[in-house]
């Protein structure tokens, strides 16, 4: 599976796509009472990356092609 980048940060470096919406994301973390970092949500958003990825390759490994709660 390749996941090709989409966009640079401000340090010009490219990332990959967000997957997660930024304002649930610090809806979530405000109220635990804390303050989210600007970078947090692209590193959320990774690790959502690798758990898919790892997901996906789990339900092929089990002759499926539908990705579910349990490849998790």
């Amino acid at each position: 599976m390749t996941i090709k980048a989409t966009k640079k940060s401000k340090t010009g470096n490219a990332h990959k796509e967000i997957l997660i919406v930024g304002s649930k994301m610090k809806d979530v973390v405000k109220q635990a009472g804390f303050m989210s970092s600007s970078d947090l949500i692209e590193a959320l958003s990774e690790r959502v990356r690798i758990m898919l990825i790892d997901a996906s390759k789990r339900a092929n490994s089990n002759d499926r092609r539908t990705v579910r709660p349990c490849d998790l």
